[in-house]
C-alpha cells in the first residue's frame, strides 16, 4: 500500500471515529440532563388531579409495546435512540416470542400547559392467555388507550379488552396504529369500531407508534379525556397488590397502586388477607427502572419491599394498611380467573423434586393465574398438578421455569376438569359426602356404575374472519363438536360468529388448525362458559392384558375410536421389542377398540443344521415354541420410564 493512498484512509478512519465519539458523548448528556431534569420533579407533590393511571390494551402484535416505547421517549423517560424497541418486554421469552407476556408499569412525566403531570404506564399483554394481568392491571386504572392496527382492524381480543374495559366503567380512547403502512385502512377500521363499539369515527386518534406520528396528541388525549384517580390524601394509608415478583435477596416485591394517605420507609403495615405485620424496607416509582422514593402518596403507583421472605405471604389482590389502625377495610379488588387447563409437571429425576419446588413457587409469585396442587404418578413419581388459562400460558411457564429458574420440567399432555355428578349413598360416602366431585386426573374417574351424569366445560368462543373462509372453518368447528351461537358482518370482507365449543377440543391444536385454514387472517378469543352435560368414558391401555393406569385418559364416547387408534400406533412407535410378544390394546368398559402388536425378538435356532432327517427341525422349532409360550406366562413387561415421558408429554 503506497504512503499517500495510507495517510488518506488514516485521515478517514480518525474523522469517523471522532464522530462516533461525539455521538456517544451527546447521546450521553442528552441521557443525563433528561434524567436530571426528572429527578428535579418533586413526584409525591404532584397533586391528585394531576395524575393519570391508564393502561394499553389491544389485540397481539397491535403494536401497544412500540407505542410504550414511544411515550416514554417523547416523556424523556428513557433517551431516544434506535435500541429502543419493547423497552417494557424485559423476559428473554418476550423477546424470543415476540409478545407481551407480563404486564409492565412506568411512571411518566409529561409536561402540559406550564404543569407537570404523572402518568402511570401499564403495558399489557394482547394474547387470551395472559387477560388475567389486563384483568388485574386494570383494578389500577382509571382509563385505558384501545390500540387498533389500520392494518388488520378489529380483531377478537379487540373485542374482549373492549367489554372488560367497560365492565370496569374506564374511559377508552381509541387509537389507529400503523397508519404509515401502504395497506392501512383507517376508514374502514373506524367503521368497524362504529359497528362493534358505537365509537365516533371523530373520537379516533391516528398514529404511527413506529416512527411516532400522533402519539403527542395520545398524550394529550390522556391528560385531557382521562380522568385523575379518586384517591384522598387525606386518610390513613391503604393501598391494593395488583402485582408482584420475587428478588433473591430482597424477597417478595409487591406493585401497589396508593388509595388513599401515603406510605414511607421505615413504617410498619399489615396485609388485611393474612394479618401479617412488616415494616417497609424500600419504596420505589418505575421509570420504568427502580427510581427510589422517600414514599408514596394517594394517586401513585409504586413497588414497596417489605421482607416478605416467601411467596405465601404477598397476595394478588390484598390490601395493605398501617399496622396501628388495627382494623382494616379491603379495597375492592378483582376477580381472578380460573385456570381452564390443566398439566402435570414432573422432575426429570426425583432428586430434583426441591429445586423444581422451589422454582414453581417463586414463579406462581410472578403469575399468580396459576394454580399448584401436589400430584403423583406411578411413572413419573411425585409432581403437581397445575392449572392455566390456556395453551400458551403453559408453553410459557415451562419456558420460563428454564430460562430464569434453570429447571427441567416434564410436562404430561394439557387436559380439562371434568364434573361429575355421582348416585347412590356409597359412592357419595366414598367421596366424602360429596355428590358432585371434579375430575382432572382420569386415573381418578369414577366407575360408570356409580355416575348420574358427566359434565365437561364448554367456552363460548369469538372468531372474526374473511368471508371466504367461512366454510372452512364451519366445517373445522363441526369437527370440534362447536355450536354456532350468532353472526355479524363487520363489512363486505369480514364477518365475526359465536361458537358454543368443548374446551377440551380447542386446548390443543385448534388454534393451529384455524389459522391454517384461514391462511392466517382469522383470530380467535374465548371465555368460560360453564359446565355442560356430556358423555364420556375412561380409556384404559392394556400391555398383555395388564391395565397401565398411568397411561389411561378421558375422552367422548364420539372420539373413542379414532382416539384408540392414534394411541395405540403412538405406543407401537415407543415402547421398545422384547423377548416375548406384547399385545397393546385400547380398551372401553372391557371393549377392546384398537390392538397392536410387538413382535418379539426371534432366535433362528435352525441355523447350525446342515442336513438331516427334518424331524430334527421340528423338534428344535417346538422346543422353541414351547419356551416362548412360558416366557410369556412369567415375563414382565419393561416399559422404560422415558416412553411414559413421550406418551404423556404434550
Amino acid at each position: 500500500m503506497g504512503l499517500t493512498k495510507f495517510r488518506t484512509l488514516y485521515t478517514l478512519y480518525s474523522a469517523n471515529y471522532r464522530r462516533r465519539v461525539l455521538a456517544s458523548v451527546q447521546h450521553s448528556c442528552f441521557h443525563t440532563t433528561t434524567a436530571r431534569q426528572s429527578d428535579d420533579i418533586e413526584y409525591d407533590e404532584i397533586p391528585v388531579s394531576r395524575i393519570r393511571n391508564f393502561s394499553i390494551i389491544a389485540h397481539v402484535d397491535h403494536g401497544k409495546s412500540t407505542l410504550a416505547d414511544r411515550l416514554l421517549e417523547m416523556t424523556g423517560t428513557i433517551a431516544k435512540h434506535s435500541g429502543n424497541k419493547q423497552v417494557l418486554d424485559s423476559l428473554q421469552v418476550e423477546k424470543e416470542r415476540g409478545i407481551t407476556v407480563k404486564a409492565q408499569t412506568a411512571s411518566l412525566i409529561y409536561q402540559h400547559a406550564g404543569q407537570p403531570y404523572l402518568l402511570n404506564l401499564i403495558d399489557t399483554p394482547g394474547h387470551v392467555d395472559f387477560s388475567n394481568e389486563v384483568s388485574r392491571s386494570l383494578a389500577a386504572c382509571n382509563g385505558v388507550i384501545l390500540l387498533v392496527d389500520a392494518n388488520q382492524g378489529v380483531q377478537a381480543q379487540t373485542v374482549a379488552n373492549y367489554h372488560l374495559a367497560r365492565s370496569k366503567q374506564l374511559v377508552i380512547v381509541p387509537v389507529l396504529n400503523k397508519i404509515d403502512l401502504k395497506n392501512a385502512r383507517p376508514e374502514a377500521v373506524c367503521n368497524e369500531l362504529l359497528t362493534l363499539f358505537d365509537i365516533d369515527p371523530d373520537d379516533v386518534l391516528k398514529v404511527s407508534a413506529k416512527v411516532g406520528t400522533g402519539c403527542d396528541e395520545v398524550l394529550a388525549s390522556i391528560v385531557n379525556r382521562l380522568p385523575a384517580p379518586g384517591a384522598n390524601r387525606d386518610t390513613d394509608f391503604r393501598g391494593l397488590i395488583f402485582d408482584s415478583w420475587f428478588d433473591k435477596y430482597r424477597g417478595a416485591l409487591n406493585l401497589i397502586y396508593v388509595s388513599d394517605g401515603e406510605i414511607r420507609t421505615g413504617q410498619e403495615i399489615a396485609s388485611c388477607h393474612t394479618g401479617k405485620a412488616y415494616e417497609v424496607k424500600s419504596l420505589a416509582l418505575l421509570r420504568p427502572d427502580e427510581r427510589k422514593v422517600d414514599r408514596l402518596v394517594a394517586g401513585q403507583v409504586g413497588l414497596l419491599g417489605c421482607n416478605m421472605r416467601t411467596s405465601k405471604e404477598s397476595h394478588i389482590g390484598d390490601t395493605l394498611y398501617l399496622r396501628k389502625n388495627k382494623t382494616c377495610v379491603p379495597l375492592p379488588g378483582f376477580k381472578p380467573q380460573q385456570p381452564m387447563v390443566f398439566a402435570g409437571v414432573y422432575p426429570p429425576d426425583q432428586t430434583q423434586h426441591p429445586v423444581l419446588k422451589s422454582a414453581i413457587e417463586k414463579l406462581v409469585l410472578n403469575d399468580s393465574a396459576v394454580t399448584v396442587a401436589p400430584d403423583s404418578s406411578p411413572a413419573l413419581g411425585q409432581g403437581w398438578r397445575l392449572g392455566f388459562l390456556g395453551l400458551l400460558h403453559l408453553d410459557v411457564f415451562s419456558q420460563r421455569l428454564q430460562q430464569e429458574y434453570d429447571a427441567d420440567p416434564v410436562l404430561t399432555a394439557p387436559s380439562v376438569t371434568y364434573k361429575i355428578k355421582l348416585k347412590g349413598t356409597k359412592a357419595i360416602a366414598a367421596h366424602g359426602g360429596n355428590e358432585t366431585v371434579y375430575i382432572s386426573n382420569p386415573a381418578l374417574l369414577p366407575d360408570p356404575t356409580m355416575v348420574e351424569e358427566y359434565y365437561e366445560p364448554y367456552v363460548l368462543g369469538t372468531i372474526i374472519a374473511p368471508t371466504e373462509c367461512v366454510g372452512a372453518i364451519i366445517g373445522l368447528c363441526v369437527e370440534r363438536r362447536a355450536v354456532q351461537k350468532t353472526s355479524l358482518n363487520i363489512d363486505n370482507e369480514r364477518i365475526m360468529t359465536t361458537y358454543l365449543m368443548p374446551l377440551n377440543e380447542i386446548v390443543l391444536d385448534f388454534h393451529d388448525q384455524l389459522k391454517s385454514v384461514s391462511s392466517g387472517y382469522a383470530s380467535f378469543d374465548y371465555e368460560d362458559h360453564g359446565y355442560v352435560e356430556t358423555s364420556i368414558v375412561r380409556m384404559d391401555v392394556l400391555l398383555n392384558g395388564q391395565l397401565v393406569e398411568e397411561l389411561c385418559t378421558i375422552t367422548h364416547t364420539s372420539k373413542a375410536q379414532n382416539h384408540a387408534r392414534d394411541l395405540v400406533v403412538k405406543l407401537k412407535e415407543l415402547i421398545p421389542r422384547q423377548m416375548v410378544q406384547i399385545a397393546i390394546q385400547a380398551v372401553v368398559g372391557g371393549k377392546v377398540l384398537a390392538r397392536e402388536t410387538i413382535k418379539a425378538y426371534r432366535k433362528d435356532v435352525t441355523a447350525k443344521l446342515y442336513g438331516g432327517d427334518v424331524t430334527r427341525r421340528m423338534k428344535l422349532l417346538k422346543q422353541q415354541s414351547e419356551g416362548k409360550k412360558k416366557m410369556r406366562s412369567i415375563a414382565n413387561i419393561n416399559v422404560p420410564r422415558d416412553t411414559f415421558i413421550n406418551v404423556l408429554k404434550r
